[in-house]
């Protein structure tokens, strides 16, 4: 039997489960329901994260409750949202994506929800003014990699590390790595 042939309810499970975007339905800020690439961009398998607080996937509470006031303010009069943020993997590794969420329950915008992460990996998370490897550079400070680290893993020498983490600092304003992790996680 081919896919055309089979029943609609069929279809519509295999097209959110097998869909080549991350989707989780909630309700009340708890997740009821994921497909298989949310499984594989965040390493937490179904059963684990179904039933959970969107809240696991947060590098922080002050950044999930600010998120949330931000939805609810927003929904209240749209039904759609759309923003770009930090969010954590199983791993504890920070990544930087853009959530797309859409209420189903306008009157009661967190009742039931649906949304759509993605990963950006060549965006900056603070504003445009960071070059592609000084936004590298970011990422690697806010998962805790020390320049040696870092380095290695862009293949790098460490002292070219920190003269782009020299210039993200000052660029962004801050002064040291956890006023940059302050920066980029809690205040979005």
């Amino acid at each position: 039997m081919n896919y055309a042939e089979l029943p609609e309810a069929v279809q519509n499970l295999t097209g959110f489960m097998d869909a080549p975007v991350a989707i989780m339905v909630m309700s009340d800020r708890r997740i009821l329901r994921v497909n298989t690439e949310t499984e594989l961009l965040f390493g937490w398998n179904r059963a684990e994260l179904e039933g959970q607080s969107i809240r696991v996937l947060y590098p922080s509470s002050v950044d999930y409750e600010k998120t949330g006031d931000r939805w609810h303010r927003w929904l209240a009069s749209r039904p759609r949202y759309e923003d770009e943020r930090f969010m954590q993997r199983r791993d504890g590794e920070i990544v930087w994506m853009r959530a797309r969420g859409r209420t189903l329950t306008p009157a009661d915008p967190f009742r039931l929800m649906v949304w759509t992460f993605e990963p950006l990996k060549d965006r900056a998370p603070d504003g445009a003014t960071l070059t592609p490897k000084e936004r590298e550079v970011a990422r690697h400070i806010v998962n805790g990699h020390t320049s040696k680290e870092t380095g290695q893993a862009m293949g790098i020498s460490p002292r070219t590390v920190e003269v782009h983490r020299a210039a993200i600092l000052r660029k962004l304003g801050v002064r040291n790595a956890a006023e940059l992790a302050a920066k980029m996680i809690v205040a979005r």
